[in-house]
């Protein structure tokens, strides 16, 4: 079998989260101990917890919501790039890659992921995105979906644009990432989003599979 590597963040009440999210909570609702018939617990988070997948509705009124996203944008082959020396991600960082042609899910390590190794509860305003010509190029690529090392794919202090461009487009934005331990090369993705009804983004446990002989 094919070694597989699981990329999506632990959910706990630890995790760093996103300026005014209510973060990550769970409780006990029925517990053995005290003499319920079960143990069971509820969880209390925003759908943008940890990592997870923002859909169209994220940004545009009207836009499609989780449960009518394809999974075939989400499963199947993808590369992982290595961008850890730049600060942001432009077009031209991109066109750099020579990605195969037909590359159709992009994962981009950046020196992000340093981050989940240490000062891994303290939101970072520093991380690295995509700048607003680097979404239109994923866009020209005709690339269905694209996933980043941090918990969003824009600059912290940059527009909505990065989102608006990509989401009006279809493409599906992949956020919270842990690809530290990830060479780049060709995988199979694994990305399998809750189906929550009329949610615009909904947390994911996402792996990765090697493909034979899948390095560019």
């Amino acid at each position: 079998m094919r070694e597989i590597f699981d990329i999506s963040l632990p959910l706990s009440s630890e995790m760093v989260i996103w300026p005014g999210s209510p973060g990550f909570h769970i409780e006990k609702i029925m517990s053995i101990e005290k003499g319920d018939p079960v143990n069971n617990s509820k969880m209390v988070c925003d759908v943008h917890s940890g990592t997870h997948i923002d859909a169209p509705l994220h940004h545009i009124q009207g836009g499609d919501s989780v449960e009518k996203l394809s999974i075939q944008d989400m499963v199947g082959p993808s590369v992982v790039a290595d961008l850890s020396s730049v600060s942001q991600i432009t077009a031209t960082d991109l066109e750099r890659l020579n990605l195969p042609e037909d590359t159709q899910k992009l994962l981009l390590r950046t020196h992000n992921s340093e981050y989940w190794k240490k000062d891994s509860k303290r939101f970072r305003t520093d991380y690295v995105g995509l700048s607003k010509d680097a979404a239109e190029w994923v866009v020209k690529q005709n690339i269905r979906l694209v996933g980043i090392d941090y918990l969003s794919v824009q600059m912290y202090f940059d527009s909505s644009e990065t989102h608006q461009i990509l989401l009006n487009a279809g493409v599906i934005i992949l956020e919270g990432l842990n690809l530290g331990q990830i060479k780049e090369g060709q995988y199979e993705l694994i990305c399998l989003p809750l189906n929550i009804v009329g949610a615009e983004g909904s947390p994911a446990r996402v792996v990765l599979r090697k493909l034979n002989g899948g390095f560019f």
